[in-house]
């Protein structure tokens, strides 16, 4: 195995720059401490006089943390401080509580659960990973109005009790006794971690975004009782019961489907998802968990008679991040399959970037990502989110150059530099530039992009042909076996080749943009070699690429890795690959960002449509056909006979494979960037599949950019909306001259030929 020691790489925050002062400690419980106890409560009381001008809390946690003034919770944070990649980075956050506090005796309490810190991660079930002993650090400065100024702080004044939240995990779920009252104090202790590594956040916390009410209550055949939220989601069920009896039990279970009636927990793996409460008497009690999480849009409910269906509420929860990208159109399917790709960004996006919401795995992939970044770029600030990860890649980056597979590292068990994924390092950067417009990102990731691609320059050595290690290739080709999910058609050295060239190029790319100008030959000259290298082994006279894949010609075409005669033919072929496989998918998580774009570039943008619109499986409609509200990790998850995939890695809620909204975005509707930070846009719809009209609307650092069409009367009408800042160059479907125009509102109209 190799070192985990990290390269030294700029952090993307000022660690060292934290408003701690040297006595403030992380602390814990002193007994009562272990893996299977109760989360534990830490409390302080505050005596403050009148004149309070300003009062601002500190705080963050080895662990989650959930922090009371008097009873009110400090902010509406969830999971906080999130997860980073500890060993390097810790979050804090600072909140204004002076409309907290009274005069006089106050009490600060804060609940600490496992979170990611302590809890189960992976498949392996790894708990206590990144420590064994939870803790809580805070500071709480007073500013009065006669200048004077104090500061209480995390220290051996502190008490620990143990709290009737039982146990929680994030896989596993909650477990909360209502009827037990915090425990006897217990003496608190120092816990060891270096203040030097907290960051201020870059990116908006994890917050309930919004609630969806239960649109159904039912009994499965078996008799039990089941919600329907009518969304696969991310969350927790917020259940009000009335009148509960002392000691009554309620369980809830959460899965994202129904196999033959009954809740569909095999794609769960080890992972319980299960929420439980044990009741005390009351007129009516609200339950929720506060330190996990469920994938779901099903629930299942024991201890409960009857439910009534306004009772239930998914509380809906992700990284609260501004929405600045929309689609539309007039075909349904079309619309709801964005709709699809907007709800499983929500679900993955819950402080990391991750696979799946719902089972034991949840982790950062770095392959899954890379093809989706555009996606999330245009949908969503991302920017501030991503730059956090990236941070998290760079720290975890080995001293070789190896990218770890997933971020925060995890899989420690498991460094293996592989195309697609270890490609992250580059592309995600280079994504993040290219919509904001902001060199820092480069400046900052340049150390950790050029130590990826170096090291890949040195296993593809002089010949600049990656080939012969492992490689995850174009993962999840519906070809594939269920179980054996990297055995795709496209050929893995020709898609790692591939990915060298497209590193060396966004290095290039971005030294220019430094001003690092032998570095910009440098990686410029490495792209040209690589380029000629896979002209000269994976392409033959007639333009065929080894393994004659849609993939291959995909990745050829949109990143210039064939000779201009060549890209006819080569166009040509990837058609008639698409045709014979009669307009279904047969790309994998590297092919499919890219396939359509490869078609409507090279003069086939009918092929294009129809294999958008394609209903059956494999195809991006046929999950809506059966029912799907988010996108699918197979192209059938389900199958046909509405039984779930046999194979062992399943999942309904999975964003990678919704890479193609991004052609929605600028093919569809025809909206794309072509400058960074949208300084100038190019807009050029390209109009099929029978839609009639198509719309897209962006906010960029400048402001909104809206583009709209519709075709009526044998006329196309093309309307827009450019801010100010900001040029466009307008093309329109008849291919005639472009229109370059600045900011304000445009009507292009041209006749359609027959």
């Amino acid at each position: 195995m190799m070192t985990t020691d990290a390269l030294t790489i700029p952090s993307t925050s000022a660690a060292g720059i934290h408003p701690f002062v040297s006595n403030a400690a992380f602390i814990g419980p002193s007994v009562g401490h272990g893996l299977d106890d109760p989360a534990p409560a830490l409390t302080r009381e505050v005596d403050v006089r009148d004149g309070l001008v300003r009062a601002t809390l500190h705080v963050s946690a080895l662990g989650a943390y959930d922090l009371t003034v008097n009873g009110v919770r400090s902010s509406d944070r969830i999971l906080a401080p999130g997860w980073t990649a500890y060993d390097h980075r810790l979050r804090f956050h600072s909140d204004d509580v002076t409309a907290m506090l009274r005069t006089g005796r106050n009490t600060i309490r804060g609940v600490l659960g496992n979170g990611w810190y302590r809890g189960k991660l992976t498949w392996e079930q790894r708990r206590d990973l990144y420590g064994d002993r939870l803790a809580l650090l805070a500071q709480l400065d007073l500013e009065y109005a006669d200048g004077v100024t104090e500061r209480i702080v995390t220290d051996e004044s502190w008490t620990a009790r143990a709290t009737g939240i039982l146990s929680d995990d994030l896989y596993d779920g909650e477990r909360r006794d209502l009827r037990r009252p915090d425990g006897d104090p217990v003496p608190v202790a120092p816990v060891q971690y270096p203040l030097d590594r907290l960051v201020t956040p870059r990116s908006a916390p994890v917050r309930t975004v919004m609630e969806r009410p239960a649109e159904r209550v039912f009994r499965s055949p078996s008799g039990r009782l089941l919600v329907d939220f009518g969304q696969n989601l991310v969350g927790w069920v917020r259940l009000t019961v009335r009148a509960p009896r002392d000691g009554q039990e309620i369980v809830i279970r959460h899965a994202e489907i129904l196999e033959d009636g009954e809740l569909g927990v095999r794609p769960l793996r080890s992972a319980k998802a299960t929420d439980s409460y044990v009741l005390a008497a009351a007129d009516e009690v609200v339950l929720e968990p506060r330190f996990t999480f469920h994938g779901f849009r099903y629930a299942e409910m024991s201890g409960l008679d009857e439910l009534d269906a306004a009772d239930a509420t998914a509380a809906v929860v992700s990284s609260d991040l501004e929405r600045i990208g929309w689609f539309s159109c007039d075909d349904p399917m079309i619309e709801r399959l964005h709709e699809n790709v907007v709800w499983s960004m929500r679900g993955n996006f819950v402080d990391v970037p991750t696979d799946c919401p719902q089972r034991d795995e949840r982790l950062g992939w770095t392959g899954d990502i890379q093809v989706f970044g555009p996606t999330a770029a245009f949908l969503s600030d991302v920017t501030g989110f991503l730059s956090s990860w990236l941070a998290d890649l760079a720290a975890e980056q080995l001293p070789d150059g190896t990218v770890p597979l997933v971020v925060p590292d995890v899989l420690r068990f498991w460094h293996e530099p592989r195309a697609a994924w270890g490609d992250a390092a580059t592309i995600v950067p280079w994504t993040l530039y290219e919509t904001s417009g902001d060199p820092a990102i480069l400046e900052r990731q340049f150390a950790s992009m050029t130590a990826w691609t170096d090291l890949v320059a040195d296993l593809a050595g002089p010949s600049r042909l990656w080939e012969g290690s492992p490689q995850f290739g174009d993962w999840l080709d519906p070809a594939a076996p269920p179980d054996d999910p990297e055995a795709a058609k496209a050929d893995p050295g020709v898609i790692a080749t591939a990915h060298l060239a497209r590193s060396a190029w966004i290095c290039a790319r971005s030294a220019r943009v430094l001003g690092r100008d032998a570095e910009a030959e440098r990686y410029g000259a490495l792209h040209a070699e690589t380029v000629a290298a896979f002209q000269r082994e994976y392409v033959d006279a007639g333009g065929r690429i080894r393994s004659d894949a849609q993939t291959v010609y995909a990745l050829a075409l949109q990143w210039d890795l064939l000779p201009a005669d060549h890209r006819g033919r080569a166009g040509d072929r990837l058609d008639e690959l698409v045709r014979e496989a009669g307009f279904h998918v047969a790309t994998g998580f590297v092919g499919t960002p890219l396939i359509l774009d490869a078609l409507t570039d090279t003069g086939h943008a009918d092929s294009a449509y129809r294999m958008l619109q394609q209903r059956e499986c494999p195809s991006w409609l046929y999950p809506i056909t059966m029912g799907a509200t988010t996108v699918w990790e197979r192209w059938d998850s389900m199958l046909p006979d509405g039984t779930i995939n046999p194979g062992e890695m399943t999942s309904f809620n999975h964003y990678a494979l919704g890479a193609v909204a991004d052609w929605l975005h600028r093919r569809v509707a025809g909206l794309a960037p072509a400058a960074p930070g949208w300084r100038e846009v190019r807009i050029a719809p390209v109009p099929g599949g029978g839609l009639t009209r198509a719309a897209a609307a962006h906010v960029s650092p400048f402001g909104r950019i809206e583009v709209s069409w519709r075709i009526a009367d044998g006329e196309f009408v093309l309307d827009t909306l450019i801010p100010d800042g900001v040029t466009a160059v307008v093309q329109l479907p008849s291919g005639t001259a472009a229109h370059r125009v600045a900011a304000g509102r445009h009507v292009f109209r041209e006749a359609l030929t027959p």
